[in-house]
């Protein structure tokens, strides 16, 4: 080895993972004193850990002003792989909890809202139910939100729909979803059999908020039609909220069909038989490229395309989503 490797060998061997948590700690909090409180020690201790780190690595990890401190772009690049190393000292520990242990453990899933009543809802009462001991912690977020989360480790998989290409990021598609059209049980128009949309432009309607991306594909569902959008009495995001709403027997809610297929939770609403035509927009598991998932990450993904399946087979009713064969398939 050169004489480089050498030093970079010897700094790495005195570095100490206490250090770096003291770093993180300092950066989070914004000031060596607000660390101190967070960690339960002096302020002394934490500038000394500092200041050892910095005289190892041989350069300034933070600036001091009268705000607090933050970090220099060395220290960014030395919280960043520090990140890392905390998430995989972390995920073996899981890992070897759920080795002596099958069935126990935690997992974080970042899901957008779509998706939180759909494959997610339906996932997690499957998993509940085998394994009784595991703790879900689920994110609600934007596709963009969790990206951010996946690469900041603090989701290990995320499930997202219309998402483009990220360099760092896995994207393993599970199906391509329609729109469809609920009302409740008791509502006149549950009970034909054919019913054109433009036969429902006086009805009242909720759909999420305007200039959302969904609010864009039921515009475009109705131009396919020749119609122009109604406006909606009701504007939510919240898709529970709609559905009840549609279940009520006055609304008419316009959903993912993958709501309609797995989730139990709204019996008294009945999709009507109008095919919207809008763009596909696929759903797909998303992880984070070279971080190795853990056993419990690799079972939520398995039991998603398992729950997914039948639907490619033609055993769902009307209104079914399309299902994709994953691009990837990941070692039990």
């Amino acid at each position: 080895m050169g004489p480089d490797m050498q030093s970079t060998d010897q700094i790495g061997r005195r570095v100490k993972l206490h250090d770096l948590r003291i770093l993180t700690a300092v950066v989070q909090a914004g000031s060596m004193s607000k660390a101190a409180a967070l960690l339960n020690t002096t302020q002394s201790t934490i500038s000394r850990s500092i200041a050892e780190l910095e005289q190892t690595l041989g350069v300034r990890l933070l600036d001091r002003n009268a705000q607090g401190v933050e970090p220099t772009h060395y220290g960014l690049a030395l919280l960043k792989r520090g990140i890392v190393a905390f998430d995989e000292i972390k995920q073996g520990i899981e890992d070897i909890r759920y080795l002596s242990e099958p069935g126990t453990g935690e997992l974080r899933i970042g899901t957008v809202p779509a998706q939180a009543e759909g494959i997610v809802l339906a996932v997690i009462e499957k998993l509940s139910r085998q394994y009784p001991r595991v703790v879900f912690h689920v994110t609600p977020g934007g596709t963009l939100v969790l990206f951010e989360q996946l690469r900041a480790r603090r989701i290990e998989l995320g499930i997202v729909t219309g998402a483009g290409p990220e360099e760092d990021i896995d994207q393993d598609v599970l199906y391509e979803e329609p729109l469809v059209i609920v009302a409740g049980i008791n509502n006149p128009l549950a009970r034909r059999r054919k019913i054109t949309l433009a036969e429902l432009m006086n009805e009242p309607w909720t759909w999420p908020p305007a200039g959302t991306a969904f609010d864009a594909r039921v515009i475009e569902a109705f131009n396919a039609n020749g119609l122009e959008p109604p406006r909606a009495t009701v504007y939510y995001e919240n898709f529970n909220m709609r559905i009840k709403l549609a279940a009520g027997g006055h609304f008419l809610a316009i959903v993912p069909a993958y709501i309609s297929e797995f989730s139990a939770m709204h019996p008294a609403v009945k999709v009507l038989p109008i095919e919207l035509q809008t763009t596909p927009r696929p759903s797909a598991i998303i992880t984070l490229k070279n971080r190795t998932l853990s056993p419990l990450a690799q079972r939520f993904i398995e039991c998603a395309r398992e729950i997914a399946k039948p639907l490619a087979c033609g055993q769902a009713p009307s209104g079914r989503a399309k299902i994709i064969s994953a691009r990837k398939s990941r070692a039990t």
